[in-house]
């Protein structure tokens, strides 16, 4: 079986920091994560999905984690191709707009490649001390199965490259009838991790969860069965706590996936209070105990 790494999708939200998770006293960025390190191996970087992150925010992370620590990246919304504000944007690369969103093909060509190389090799620091696991890139609702998408698919591994893209789709298309077997086969023919996922189903972005490896790596990303998916609101969409006995049928299945690939990657993101964290640890017990 692979290796099998469990997290969570935040260590910082406001609501994780006001459920008490962190003892008195973990006060700080950095003993925040130290203490979160000590507990999980994994975490994943919600925050550059909104604002591309800085080169130096990546070194201190890599300089406040223990060897063999994992971060995954979610690829800024530019990227892959939600509406982005404009003042997230670096700010030299701006478009003159009076849009509040914007997205790539607002931008100038070389302003897009430009908002590509400066967000990869923010990451160089997690790269060169070993801790960078992969980019997620999580695609809108509105990204179907057709071919243009497929070959953005290919063109993100490119860009990417030696990096590790993992992806995310949100539009059941992928999945409806044949087309299942058609997405995970041009998955596996150009060798693109899928990131499996748990989510509220009956939702035009509902994928079922298919537990398949498509690369060596596999991804799994819970997000809770909230009867709010559609809200606005991010705490009543993904306030979701999983069981005990919702976990344990999950175990043997991510076991299983696991035979599938030679390392898997486990992610909560149910990041409301300290719902994730609980969970994460209740999983990483629940593997343990088989």
């Amino acid at each position: 079986m692979g290796d099998i790494k469990v997290g969570t999708a935040s260590w910082t939200d406001k609501t994780l920091l006001e459920s008490g998770w962190y003892p008195a006293g973990t006060d700080t960025a950095e003993k925040r994560l130290a203490y979160y390190a000590d507990r999980f191996p994994l975490v994943e970087v919600d925050a550059t999905y909104y604002s591309p992150p800085a080169e130096q925010t990546a070194a201190l992370w890599a300089q406040r984690t223990p060897p063999g620590f994992t971060f995954n990246i979610k690829a800024f919304s530019l990227l892959t191709g939600h509406p982005t504000k404009v003042s997230s944007i670096y700010k030299d690369l701006r478009p003159e707009t009076d849009k509040k969103n914007v997205y790539p093909d607002d931008l100038p060509p070389q302003a897009y490649e430009d908002v590509w190389t400066r967000f990869l090799s923010a990451l160089d620091p997690l790269v060169e001390a070993g801790k960078l696991g992969a980019v997620l890139f999580q695609f809108p609702p509105w990204f179907t199965i057709r071919k243009s998408n497929k070959q953005y698919l290919l063109e993100v591994e490119r860009r990417c490259r030696p990096l590790r893209a993992v992806f995310e789709f949100r539009h059941a298309s992928w999945f409806e009838g044949d087309n299942r077997e058609e997405t995970l086969d041009f998955l596996r023919k150009h060798r693109l991790p899928y990131v499996c996922v748990d989510m509220p189903q009956g939702h035009r972005s509902s994928i079922p969860p298919v537990m398949e490896a498509t690369a060596e790596l596999s991804v799994v990303r819970f997000h809770g069965h909230s009867d709010k998916w559609t809200s606005k609101n991010i705490y009543e969409k993904f306030g979701y706590l999983y069981s005990k006995r919702e976990l344990k049928q999950w175990a043997p299945k991510l076991r299983k996936l696991a035979d599938q690939a030679g390392e898997t990657h486990v992610l909560m993101n149910n990041c409301y209070s300290d719902y994730a964290q609980r969970n994460a640890g209740d999983l990483l017990d629940l593997l343990d105990e088989s």
